[in-house]
């Protein structure tokens, strides 16, 4: 039990990094993130390899903020705020730490945008106005930045990257 909760611990800073990327609300994310670890605990013999706990810790995670984003948008009077979670296609889109190494290989373009719209989530109609383009012209760059986005990930880490990299095991 001390090394799973010694996992727990080293994991802990990198969810709460994540469910504030998605959920705009602070304490909401940390909420989302508490329980997570819970459903974690609770569920940990169906950890099969203890190598994975990373990934395994995330799609817990990512599972719980699909919930909670779920739960919004279908019980108006939950007290959660619609407008603090993220949309549900961008929470799909949770890659390996690989993404940001192949940024940086991306059309020069294609890869500011996902720095700005994905990693940094800068308002759209700011960066529409940046690059002197229609929000909806952005839209299409953004659409064809993460495709190629998509494809050097699939390219680079193969199956996990098929599999939403939930259990990524690239060396990249």
């Amino acid at each position: 039990m001390k090394e799973f909760e010694k996992a727990l611990n080293n994991h802990l800073d990198g969810l709460l990094l994540f469910a504030r990327s998605k959920i705009n609300d602070f304490e909401l994310a940390a909420d989302v993130v508490q329980d997570s670890l819970l459903k974690a605990v609770k569920s940990k013999n169906s950890l099969k390899d203890e190598t994975n706990i990373r990934a395994w810790l995330f799609s817990i995670l990512r599972n719980s903020i699909i919930d909670i984003y779920r739960k919004s948008a279908h019980n108006k009077t939950e007290n959660v705020d619609p407008e603090s979670i993220v949309l549900e296609s961008e929470i799909d889109m949770l890659a390996c730490t690989c993404m940001e190494k192949l940024i940086p290989t991306l059309n020069k373009n294609y890869a500011f945008l996902v720095q700005e719209l994905e990693l940094k989530q800068r308002p759209t109609t700011a960066i529409a106005k940046e690059l002197n383009i229609t929000e909806n012209n952005l839209k299409v760059m953004r659409h064809r930045a993460r495709q190629q986005l998509k494809q050097r990930l699939e390219k680079t880490c193969q199956l996990c990257a098929k599999h939403g990299c939930v259990d990524c095991t690239c060396s990249s």
